[in-house]
């Protein structure tokens, strides 16, 4: 066979349906109309548009006060939505992280730091078990929202904000305090009879009604042993 003119090795031009319908599909897969694409915001925020827009064309006999009124109020709606969607559960989230106490990162809930008082009094370490009962104690009350901790709180600080809702029982929250400032940060030997006290005390908050709250008990703590 004689060849009469020049080979042309380009793709055809006129390809036939399926062929069209790959190269479109290989063409709108590229990154640049991938990324061009609407996302579900844009989606939700031009039906509400397009919602809005119907609303408004067959309410044409409506005077322009009465329109603007019910679009503020779709607005506000769709805000309320919005908050209650996407607001609320990080809200909640963020309100439910555990605060380090007396900023040394503990997070602990109250129910470990109670077997860890317990298990370091069955070990005979009354200073451990000084120290974790009293911050039980703290930990007991934040979790029923009766104190709140922040940065910088110190042991006396939180007798003092904890003598508020007992307040009959303000001298025993100060001396628990000092036991725990004196076996944490003074290095002193904490001792059975130490341990006892407060302990004695975390059970009496546990049955004690937080001054204020009315016929509403507060929410109990658990049960204190060791």
């Amino acid at each position: 066979m004689v060849l009469t003119g020049p080979v042309r090795w380009e793709p055809p031009l006129d390809p036939d349906a399926p062929e069209a319908r790959r190269w479109v599909l290989d063409e709108l897969a590229k990154p640049e109309y991938r990324a061009a694409e609407p996302t579900a915001f844009d989606l939700f925020a031009q039906a509400v548009r397009d919602w809005l827009v119907g609303l408004f064309e067959g309410a044409g006999g409506l005077p322009m006060p009465a329109l603007a009124l019910i679009a503020v109020l779709v607005v506000a709606a769709l805000v309320g939505v919005a908050l209650l969607v996407f607001g609320l559960p990080r809200l909640r989230r963020r309100a439910g992280a555990p605060v380090p106490l007396f900023d040394d990162g503990d997070v602990r809930d109250a129910a470990a730091l109670r077997r860890a008082a317990e298990a370091a009094a069955a070990s005979g370490d009354w200073t451990l078990a000084v120290e974790e009962r009293f911050r039980a104690i703290v930990r007991s009350l934040v979790e029923r929202e009766l104190v709140r901790v922040h940065p910088g709180t110190t042991a006396h600080g939180m007798a003092d904000a904890a003598s508020r809702p007992f307040p009959d029982r303000a001298a025993e929250l100060e001396s628990a305090a000092a036991d725990f400032d004196a076996v944490r940060y003074l290095g002193r030997s904490g001792t059975e009879a130490q341990y006892r006290r407060v302990t004695a005390l975390e059970s009496a908050l546990a049955g004690s009604r937080p001054a204020g709250s009315g016929d509403e008990l507060a929410a109990p703590l658990a049960g204190s042993g060791a």
